[in-house]
């Protein structure tokens, strides 16, 4: 499972998308970001989002390694 917290790219933003894929994922934070801080989804802001995604365990909690 894989994990993306906005929060990481838009401080003091709470938003979290969590899904199977970071393709998945990544859909998710741009729509968000889109939506919710008028961002620009460009190239850029993708190679910094992909930066940020993690894997996470299917409680929700991050994965050791």
């Amino acid at each position: 499972m894989k994990r993306i917290q906005c929060g990481q790219l838009v401080p003091g933003c709470t938003f979290k998308a969590q899904a199977e894929t970071d393709e998945d994922v990544l859909l998710m934070e741009a729509r968000h970001a889109r939506e919710a801080h008028g961002i620009e989804v460009t190239p850029r802001f993708i190679d910094r989002a992909k930066t940020r995604i993690t894997e996470v365990n299917p409680e929700g909690q991050q994965a050791r390694g």
